[in-house]
């Protein structure tokens, strides 16, 4: 499938130290702390093509239901892409591991059936242009699959992401910011909301600024959005 032309250079994402310490982490956590449990809720009843946005070390490709057809999985940072190379070597379904970055998809309009966002929007640089863009590839009426840090509901969390996102957590953790309203951004790009949950990543013990989760569906209207 040709790419689409991108202006911003694939490896400008670059959080070598981050993504080894991330790489060691999501392994760890996908046991402790049940996020394989969430990453197979969220990819349960895929089908068709799929584009997943920022595939990490690709450790949803695993979860990937014999109905899905191909995923094209797009990840920016170099260390973690060569992971996902290897993930997708003994994934259960045809995974073709790209560069590219999440505000300028290199895929062609409307050529996928659904679309992943696993615990990345949180570190996009313009997430209101991310949104746009798996959007913008997604078929109309294609369904956008989303499990993602959020803002806590208590003010006092809220409050502590603020403060954190505001300093020290984006320079400490890639880039992530913990207090985006994940939802509120998803519907503003035009997509209609679906079943989502909200739950705590881990469920028991000592909640995290990035604790806070939001797990569910959107979908991209059939109709053109209006201005």
């Amino acid at each position: 499938m040709p790419l689409r032309n991108s202006k911003i250079p694939s490896d400008t994402v670059h959080h070598p130290l981050f993504a080894r310490f991330y790489a060691r982490f999501s392994v760890k956590a996908e046991r402790t702390a049940g996020v394989a449990a969430h990453r197979a809720e969220l990819l349960a009843g895929l089908s068709g093509r799929v584009i997943e946005i920022g595939a990490g070390n690709g450790l949803n490709f695993a979860h990937c239901p014999a109905t899905v057809s191909e995923v094209v999985a797009v990840e920016p940072e170099r260390t973690l892409r060569q992971l996902a190379v290897r993930s997708a070597m003994r994934a259960p379904v045809p995974v073709d591991v790209v560069p590219g970055t999440a505000e300028a998809l290199p895929v062609r309009s409307g050529t996928f059936d659904a679309a992943v966002a696993s615990l990345v929007l949180c570190t996009v640089r313009d997430l209101p242009e991310a949104l746009a863009e798996i959007r913008r590839v997604l078929r109309p009426g294609g369904e956008l699959r989303f499990f993602e840090h959020g803002l806590g509901q208590g003010h006092a969390m809220a409050a502590t992401q603020r403060a954190l996102d505001r300093t020290v957590w984006p320079l400490l953790f890639g880039g992530c910011h913990t207090a985006r309203d994940t939802l509120s951004a998803i519907e503003a790009a035009g997509f209609e909301l679906g079943t989502y949950r909200r739950l705590n990543v881990p469920e028991g013990g000592l909640r995290l600024p990035s604790s806070p989760c939001v797990l569910g569906t959107a979908r991209r209207p059939d109709r053109p959005m209006t201005p």
